[in-house]
């Protein structure tokens, strides 16, 4: 896995959210960066750590014309109840129809699992990658890095 050169246009996707509402990537384009956060499956271990400390850290991603997106292939209602059990106040996005389309589009697609891999992309305001991360592992250094990239994607 590569994933998508920094530099380039983000693939663009319409995707429901965890209360079935459309969220386009490209209705951010020219107002707020984008922290796409790819992972594997809601109510496993370390996404359920990841997510909340996302959740845990919201207000420093928000501070600055920002938006979080997280994505899985996980259907709308397994990411409603998700999302309700851990107070996650953030779109959790489904890529479940057509299966892992999106992922795809971003080259974190492992089809030996059927799902997304761990990977992070920063979306500029201008829809160009700005940064990415494959495979990191979910802990305050990682949280701090995104934030870090996102704020650099933000000006």
């Amino acid at each position: 896995m590569t994933g998508l050169a920094i530099g380039g246009p983000a693939p663009d996707f319409t995707l429901r959210d965890q209360f079935g509402q459309d969220v386009t990537l490209s209705s951010y384009v020219g107002s707020k960066a984008v922290l796409l956060l790819f992972y594997p499956a809601a109510f496993s271990g370390v996404c359920t750590g990841e997510m909340a400390g996302v959740r845990d850290r919201l207000d420093d991603f928000l501070t600055f014309d920002t938006e979080v997106l997280a994505i899985s292939t996980d259907p709308i209602y397994a990411l409603r109840a998700f999302a309700d059990q851990d107070g996650l106040n953030f779109p959790l996005l489904s890529d479940f129809w057509p299966h892992g389309a999106v992922a795809q589009s971003y080259d974190v697609f492992d089809s030996a699992r059927g799902s997304a891999r761990r990977s992070s992309y920063v979306v500029g305001r201008d829809g160009l990658v700005r940064w990415s991360v494959h495979n990191a592992n979910p802990d305050g250094r990682d949280l701090a890095e995104h934030l870090r990239q996102l704020r650099a994607a933000a000006e």
